[in-house]
């Protein structure tokens, strides 16, 4: 069973020793490799020994994840962290950067909610969804739901509008899995734009939901 567990480990991590730079789009060395592979063969023998018999396999896997991240460090766990979601956020419209130890995603209104809407559409429930599969998989972090708005119409209006929004995608969440006290939600109004609101494009860009996800202290 031990050479097994080295096996299914080092496979892990030897997966996760390159991701993808956010800004060039280039792959890169992870953070703290070595560290990571003596985490993930320690995680896994320790997955398979809390797991019974049948969920033995299973056991190594998550244990070998979780070794991992304590081996590798907070920039390693977050490193392939990014690299699942930008393969399962591929084509949907939902931008993935990186900042420092965060992940930023970045969900364009229009692929989330009709003008003046609330109610999620199908595209962005069936990218959540992917995005909640990831956040099982990797539970040492916090997802803080930002809602935006553009400057049209009152403050207090936008406000209530970005609250509910950012409420809605964080209750989807919570639906798929995600454990209720890691998700932060936020409304942050016409607040922090991130294009001018005197366009139409530039307002389209303002009106969106960030999901930042953090490591947990």
């Amino acid at each position: 069973m031990r050479h097994v567990i080295f096996a299914t480990a080092t496979a892990m991590v030897a997966s996760g020793c390159s991701t993808v730079n956010p800004y060039t789009g280039e792959e890169q060395t992870a953070k703290a490799t070595s560290g990571a592979l003596i985490g993930a063969v320690a995680g896994a023998a320790i997955g398979v020994a809390s797991s019974g018999k049948s969920d033995r396999g299973k056991g190594a896997l998550i244990g070998a994840a979780s070794g991992a991240a304590l081996g590798g460090g907070i920039g390693y766990y977050m490193d392939v962290q990014e690299a699942e979601l930008r393969q399962q956020l591929q084509s949907t419209g939902i931008s993935v950067t990186r900042d420092g130890d965060n992940i930023v995603l970045n969900m364009p209104n229009e692929i989330t909610f009709g003008v003046d809407q609330t109610d999620l559409s199908s595209r962005a429930k069936k990218a959540l969804y992917n995005v909640a599969l990831v956040a099982k998989e990797y539970d040492k972090t916090i997802l803080n739901v930002y809602g935006f708005t553009d400057s049209s119409g009152k403050e207090s209006y936008n406000l209530r509008l970005s609250q509910v929004r950012a409420s809605e995608v964080s209750n989807y969440l919570i639906r798929e899995g995600v454990v209720a006290n890691r998700v932060v939600t936020k409304g942050m109004g016409e607040s922090h734009p991130i294009a001018s609101n005197s366009t139409k494009q530039g307002r389209a860009e303002n009106r969106r939901v960030e999901i930042v996800l953090t490591p947990a202290s």
